[in-house]
């Protein structure tokens, strides 16, 4: 009797031990994500407010070691009156280990060559580095170093070029990529 108890307790106690592993497996998982959306977040704010000195600060280690920050900030300053930024949806986000995509959608309006209502269909790339999420994205180079470190989460989210569109008669129409 007293054995049967024993056993009992013991797989109860089991039971809830992993339980209590999942559920703090998810809210780590669940923390993750809100960490990666909330970098994302951030650094759409940054190029809206053109604190593009903060953006800098945002990439990974290997872009700016091949791009000054004098370079790169002088660079969105000669197109920040091409376009205007108004928003950004933020949906899926997918974390492994060091590295991270969210989808996203970027929303503006042109302003040259031509007035437009824009938008920008994009998966965003974050890699952690020192502790900390760095936007990848556009930097194909880095990603892929990351993807081949991770073939699992590269085979589920491999690289998708953006897709642009602008606003014509109420509807969005695609418009070819120089990228694809």
């Amino acid at each position: 009797m007293l054995k049967t108890k024993f056993t009992i307790f013991v797989r109860t106690r089991s039971v809830l031990l992993i339980a209590v592993l999942c559920l703090a497996t998810g809210v780590v998982q669940a923390a993750t994500e809100t960490e990666v959306r909330n970098v994302v977040q951030r650094v759409f704010q940054q190029l809206q407010s053109h604190d593009y000195g903060s953006v800098y600060d945002s990439l990974p280690s290997a872009t700016r070691n091949r791009m000054s920050r004098d370079r790169f900030i002088s660079a969105l300053k000669r197109s920040q009156d091409r376009y205007v930024l108004d928003r950004i949806n933020i949906g899926a986000v997918r974390v492994s280990q060091n590295l991270a995509v969210a989808d996203t959608e970027l929303y503006g309006r042109l302003a040259k060559p031509f007035e437009a209502e824009g938008k920008i269909v994009v998966q965003q790339y974050l890699v952690r580095e020192d502790g900390q999420w760095r936007v990848a994205t556009g930097d194909n180079a880095t990603i892929q170093r990351f993807l081949k470190s991770n073939p699992a989460f590269a085979q589920k989210f491999p690289i998708r070029q953006p897709k642009i569109y602008v606003k014509q008669n109420g509807k969005w129409v695609g418009i070819a990529n120089s990228r694809q």
